[in-house]
């Protein structure tokens, strides 16, 4: 039952809906099945299957909103639910920014389900994994990772006529390798919509070559360096920027704020190099078409050659404001250039390459300054070439000043970020200036 089709899906929405006696009420309704597999030490340590229904109501009378949910489904609850939502609403402070339902909209049909996806197995999960195992295994090394799948779809209906359905799939891998003497680390990450673009064995490789091409690290000197971030890095490192709120920049709170007053739409903020946009309907990095509040969605370009060409507004900030509503980023994609990551290596002359940041705090959001610290494999280059593995290092920049110090993009992949569980089309970055302040002993 967790996986409802549309026609199910409106149906039970319709019939939830009928119970209302409030003057606004909306429904949703999502479900997910899926399964994961995790493993520690060349081992599998955990695995199971889980599936999930909920539906949550809400129900308005003047700009008072009240909100109930429930995972029980005959018809006593369903009325049973609709009723306390409009106890609650009775109940709560009237809301000063509160917007009335939409209406009937249109949207476009989603590629983000894909069969095979959906039809994953106990049995393809433990495959998938047992070709991890193989290369740390042969490299005698220790592998840690987790492998998960799941089917998911939303829908949405309100009483001034709104109905909205979504179904995908996705599938996300990471793994953490080590020597047995924990002196070497290597990482990998892949996502997709699609199982059959995951290849856990090549990169399990390339984690075990970062594990393996890391021991022996050398301390140098903090400083300014010129850096490549392989494209995890650059995710990790750029998505504190990705909200793009009108609101928060119009109230001084962002890096998109103006000194004064007044938002940065229309300046140029970083390099002319750097072109950022959403777009739903990218076969690499398909999203959703519509917003939890019914606002379709659309390709948008938030950065077009560095000039900030769109803020993300909300209903209740468009109307304040006397704009269109934008909804913020469905998917991040950012455009590139051509070169491999082995090619911005060998047009290096003294830098540094990073497989992975981590552990990154926010410092100071009016400007983005963010701290964090490298993992996983970071690398000494020198006249084209990678000379040795270095010791970890804390960093202290800003995304922003490093997409002004942009010398070469590579070709954009699809990266993920486990701790956001999003991904994302970045390319690798060649960077100059990149400020390192201290040194890491972590591994």
């Amino acid at each position: 039952m967790p996986i409802l089709s549309k026609e199910e899906a409106q149906a039970l929405l319709k019939k939830v809906l009928s119970y209302s006696k409030a003057e606004a009420c909306e429904v949703s309704l999502g479900g997910s099945e899926g399964g994961n597999i995790r493993y520690a030490l060349n081992a599998v340590s955990t695995a199971g299957d889980i599936g999930t229904l909920g539906l949550a109501v809400s129900s308005t009378f003047g700009k008072k909103t009240g909100t109930a949910t429930i995972n029980e489904f005959d018809d006593a609850s369903l009325e049973k639910v609709v009723r306390r939502s409009e106890e609650l609403a009775q109940l709560a402070p009237p809301n000063p920014e509160y917007m009335p339902p939409l209406g009937p909209q249109t949207f476009k049909d989603a590629a983000t389900y894909n069969d095979q996806t959906a039809a994953m197995t106990p049995e393809g999960r433990a495959e998938l994994v047992a070709k991890s195992l193989e290369v740390t295994k042969a490299a005698n090394l220790q592998a840690a990772g987790f492998l998960e799948n799941s089917t998911d779809f939303r829908a949405v209906m309100n009483s001034a006529g709104l109905f909205a359905y979504n179904k995908s799939t996705d599938v996300t891998f990471s793994v953490t390798t080590r020597n047995a003497e924990g002196t070497g680390s290597g990482y990998a990450a892949r996502g997709f919509t699609d199982v059959s673009k995951l290849d856990t064995f090549a990169a399990t490789k390339i984690a075990a070559q970062k594990a393996t091409g890391s021991v022996g690290a050398r301390a140098i000197e903090p400083g300014k360096y010129t850096v490549i971030l392989e494209p995890t890095a650059a995710a990790y490192m750029m998505e504190n920027m990705f909200r793009f709120d009108a609101r928060s920049a119009d109230e001084g709170r962002s890096f998109l704020s103006k000194k004064g007053g007044g938002t940065r739409l229309g300046e140029k903020l970083l390099d002319e190099k750097v072109t950022i946009y959403s777009d739903p309907f990218n076969a690499e990095l398909p999203s959703g078409t519509w917003t939890g509040d019914g606002l379709p969605l659309e390709k948008t370009y938030w950065f077009d050659k560095g000039v900030v060409k769109n803020l993300s507004y909300s209903r209740y900030w468009a109307e304040k404001k006397g704009v269109k509503p934008q909804p913020g980023p469905s998917n991040i994609i950012m455009e590139g250039g051509t070169q491999s990551l082995e090619e911005m290596i060998k047009s290096t002359e003294r830098g540094i390459l990073v497989s992975r940041l981590w552990y990154i705090r926010m410092v100071d959001p009016q400007v983005l300054a963010l701290t964090g610290l490298t993992r996983d494999g970071t690398f000494y280059i020198e006249n084209g070439k990678i000379k040795f593995p270095i010791k970890n290092m804390r960093f202290n920049e800003s995304p922003v000043i490093m997409l002004n110090n942009v010398e070469a993009l590579g070709k954009p992949e699809r990266a993920i970020s486990v701790e956001s569980y999003r991904s994302y089309l970045i390319p690798p970055m060649k960077i100059r200036d990149f400020t390192f302040s201290s040194l890491s002993d972590a591994v």
